[in-house]
């Protein structure tokens, strides 16, 4: 058992700290950050130190707001994208799929038609060289 007479007096000083600025100690019960780093962080930085500014009692509550705000918005945004793809035929989008599929496959056709034969693709320059005629002929 160790009373609190026993701990070294920073880590009195942080607990005080902490007991004056509650939203520390929320944030590491998030899982943000852990004790142990804020610790640190409060140990070599200090108490006036700008990091803290957005955790202390007196800190304008808009900034939690706006927290608050920014994961009201993302559950809307993400319950919308699941009842949107709850509503899609899942065939329908694999039609859409192999369209664009054949889409890309068609432009990079294209593109490698008008590329001229680069180092880069000169290893495969070879195998992508068209007959001159309409047959291709073999010779073995």
């Amino acid at each position: 058992m160790m009373a609190n007479k026993e701990l070294h007096p920073s880590v009195e000083e942080f607990k005080a700290f902490v007991k004056a600025n509650p939203k520390i100690l929320k944030e590491a019960r998030s899982g943000k950050v852990t004790l142990q780093e804020l610790y640190e962080d409060w140990y070599l930085l200090g108490s006036d130190d700008a990091r803290w500014d957005g955790l202390r009692e007196g800190a304008s509550e808009s900034s939690s707001k706006k927290e608050e705000e920014t994961e009201a918005n993302r559950t809307v945004w993400m319950s919308n994208i699941v009842d949107t793809l709850k509503k899609m035929d899942q065939n329908q989008i694999q039609g859409y799929l192999a369209n664009l599929n054949q889409a890309l496959g068609t432009i990079q056709g294209v593109i490698s038609q008008f590329a001229p034969n680069s180092g880069s693709s000169g290893s495969s320059a070879p195998k992508e060289q068209k007959p001159s005629g309409p047959f291709s002929f073999r010779k073995d």
